[in-house]
């Protein structure tokens, strides 16, 4: 089992910049893949980026390519999204979840949620 925690969601002006984080306790997920999601509100989850365990292997939505970052902390074992340049359409719940098989888009791959973070971008 897997528990994950999201922080770091708040309220930012476009153009800005936030970090959120996602650690994770239980069993250790070296082997997991760990997407970040996004839900707005009447919308259906999204994918937003993933990056795995092992090897640090990352992908990106065309929406937040060159303006999102992944990247993980094997030692803490906590996964940041690194948001900046930030676009009202970007306000969302984000959601950071692990897989145990291979890295998809899909959010019904992944087997383990957090409780999601708002992130709200006022223009």
């Amino acid at each position: 089992q897997v528990q994950l925690v999201e922080s770091g969601g708040g309220l930012v002006q476009a153009g800005g910049s936030l970090r959120l984080s996602c650690a994770a306790s239980g069993r250790t997920f070296g082997s997991y893949a760990v997407g970040w999601f996004r839900q707005a509100p009447g919308k259906e989850r999204e994918f937003v980026a993933y990056i795995t365990w092992r090897s640090g292997t990352t992908y990106y939505a065309d929406s937040v390519k060159g303006r999102f970052t992944i990247s993980r902390d094997n030692a803490k074992k906590t996964v940041y999204l690194q948001m900046s340049s930030l676009k009202p359409e970007d306000t969302a719940v984000y959601y950071c979840a692990a897989s145990t098989g291979i890295a998809t888009l899909k959010p019904s791959d992944y087997d383990y949620w957090g409780q999601g973070t708002q992130v709200t971008v006022s223009s």
